[in-house]
């Protein structure tokens, strides 16, 4: 397994760890934006199924918040030239790695 943290490193400069963690939080702050990433966690996706599994959630803020993710390299979106078109989405790397953090929340 990979270590992405390198404690010693950071605790040399704890101002460089508060900053890494707070990009995180901003990146996943919101409402929607976990229930989107566990939505996601079991694989690729349409726009449809995960507005079904979603409850409250509107077409128009799943598309700001996939965006968003998409933005910051946790989502990739894939569009097929289909007729209607097929728009498929799933974690990119840096999104799969948020998958043992669900993981630990689910237990």
């Amino acid at each position: 397994m990979e270590i992405l943290l390198d404690l010693k490193s950071m605790e040399k400069c704890p101002q460089s760890f508060m900053l890494a963690v707070n990009d995180t939080v901003n990146v996943l702050t919101g409402k929607w934006k976990l229930p989107i990433m566990a939505s996601l966690i079991f694989g690729k996706k349409r726009f449809k199924e995960i507005e079904r599994e979603i409850p409250g959630i509107t077409a128009r803020m799943l598309s700001k918040e996939q965006r968003d993710l998409e933005m910051n390299g946790i989502v990739t979106r894939a569009v097929y030239n289909t007729v209607p078109v097929t728009v498929e989405y799933e974690f990119a790397q840096l999104g799969r790695a948020f998958k043992k953090v669900m993981d630990a929340m689910v237990e």
